[in-house]
């Protein structure tokens, strides 16, 4: 009864956060510019009610009183993992004070808005105090949650649970040994590759048809989801059958709106294949974000720059801009869309230099943390990283500082994520590979049932019943290891580049 009781309960503050996740959605896409002040302030009433609920005493007995029925449970029951996430996020969530929970919300939701206008405008100045104030509120927070802990291992642990510094180090350390000889290999005897076809005035229209022509064809319901646009790509659902993805059009740049759809679709498979039975409950929603960026990148990359997707999909690409690639080759399309170049923008760049600029945020966000480098001086200081990093420096801040939305959302600890994401994605291929030797050949049909059923069988369906470390295990029969990404990358760029 009081494990029933819980659930009821915590199904009420899940509906209460839902809603934000709509009003947060809604300010990203449609709202008026003038909105944000009011819409902030109720974003923040909404956090401020659902952490009230959550953190309260009959919260409290509750948990306490399901926990002792709990033993009656199995090891790796529903009920016990439920039990487990709730208390992991009660045990945190009370040492938040609530108006600390109310600032946080009503600053980052300011927060993006400035960020948004800030970039269009090229102004760091004018998000900078911002930043200050989320910066300073993610200290408070980290230091409620994990007193023991250094600032960047209590946010880190928010994303990916388990995680810390001390383990990502040498996986970063292992990337870059990695892909700095690999880049340099590609530059000094590589064939040279040109991706001017991909910068060929493509209309937006006519973009956002071809991805909704190529969305659906890899799976996703627009029954169940939707397509919108953004200033930063993002993925939200709101429950299993109401999934949001949202990217941004560029006609000088195609692959940024077409590889955007794609990631954010990896996203939403995973919220819209997780176990029906979970819905609303405390196992809703992917486990960690390590391994929803796994999918993300899965589906943006093992996939869509695959050569054998595009044998596919590429003639239907150039029935859309016969005018920009009507005479273009396969060949010249294909090795454009996996071309290895120092670039400014992250979100655009290529497979091997990619976790180069996941590691310059993540030095910076240590430092702008620990007050080694101040909110004046970030603007210099990512320069300075871009230049060692990749020889280059952003012209404006708007291609250096500014292109990402996580700071302003208050998502200090997120960036390692994405390399987790990109490992994983690769491990995880690797096993689908094996399992379902002719799945190469079923991309290049365009078949993608196989790929989607074997993720939703090993990934997907579990939901948050499993630790992140745990799942990795299950589903691929080993820890986490960069052995098949490193593979992989390898492998693709030698044979792309001629090496």
């Amino acid at each position: 009864m009081s494990f029933s009781a819980l659930l009821v309960r915590l199904t009420d503050i899940h509906n209460l956060e839902q809603a934000g996740a709509v009003l947060d959605w809604d300010q990203r896409t449609y709202m008026p510019a003038k909105g944000s002040e009011a819409r902030s302030k109720q974003l923040a009433t909404l956090a401020k009610i659902s952490h009230e609920m959550f953190v309260a005493k009959e919260t409290a007995d509750l948990l306490a009183a399901a926990e002792a029925e709990g033993k009656s449970f199995g090891e790796d029951s529903d009920e016990r993992a439920m039990l487990r996430v709730v208390r992991r996020n009660f045990d945190r969530e009370t040492r938040v004070p609530t108006e600390l929970v109310v600032a946080l919300a009503e600053t980052t939701s300011r927060g993006q808005d400035v960020w948004a206008e800030a970039r269009a405008k090229n102004d760091f100045q004018m998000f900078a105090p911002w930043l200050q104030k989320i910066i300073e509120l993610k200290r408070q927070y980290a230091a409620a949650i994990a007193p023991g802990l250094p600032v960047y291992d209590a946010l880190l642990d928010l994303f990916e649970e388990g995680m810390t510094t001390r383990v990502l180090d040498p996986i970063f350390a292992a990337l870059k040994a990695h892909g700095v000889p690999l880049v340099g290999a590609i530059q000094q005897r590589g064939k040279k590759i040109s991706d001017e076809i991909l910068t060929r005035n493509y209309d937006p229209k006519a973009q956002e048809k071809f991805c909704h022509y190529i969305l659906k064809e890899c799976g996703f319901s627009f029954e169940r989801g939707r397509l919108d646009t953004s200033v930063h790509p993002f993925c939200t659902n709101f429950s299993q059958n109401d999934v949001r993805i949202t990217t941004r059009w560029e006609t000088d740049w195609l692959p940024g709106a077409l590889f955007g759809c794609l990631h954010e679709m990896g996203h939403s498979f995973y919220e819209l294949d997780i176990d029906p039975k979970y819905e609303a409950s405390p196992l809703a929603g992917g486990v960690s974000l390590g391994i929803h960026e796994s999918q993300s990148r899965l589906w943006e990359n093992l996939v869509g720059r695959s050569r054998e997707f595009w044998e596919k999909y590429y003639p239907e690409l150039q029935s859309a801009f016969p005018a920009q690639l009507g005479g273009e080759p396969l060949d010249a399309f294909y090795e454009a869309i996996n071309r290895v170049t120092p670039s400014l923008i992250r979100v655009e760049a290529d497979e091997v230099t990619y976790n180069l600029h996941i590691i310059l945020r993540y030095e910076m966000e240590q430092a702008l943390l620990s007050g080694a480098v101040a909110v004046m001086d970030a603007p210099a200081a990512w320069n300075e990283k871009m230049k060692a990093s990749f020889g280059i420096v952003p012209p404006t801040d708007k291609e250096g500082i500014l292109q990402d939305v996580h700071w302003s959302a208050g998502l200090f600890g997120y960036f390692p994520t994405y390399s987790l994401g990109n490992i994983l994605s690769s491990q995880l291929f690797a096993v689908a590979m094996k399992e379902l030797p002719n799945l190469r050949g079923e991309v290049r049909k365009g078949s993608f049932g196989g790929l989607l059923e074997w993720l939703r069988t090993h990934v997907h369906q579990y939901g948050r019943k499993y630790k992140p470390a745990d799942l990795v295990k299950k589903a691929t029969g080993q820890p986490l290891s960069t052995e098949a990404y490193l593979k992989y990358l390898t492998e693709k760029f030698t044979r792309i580049y001629g090496l």
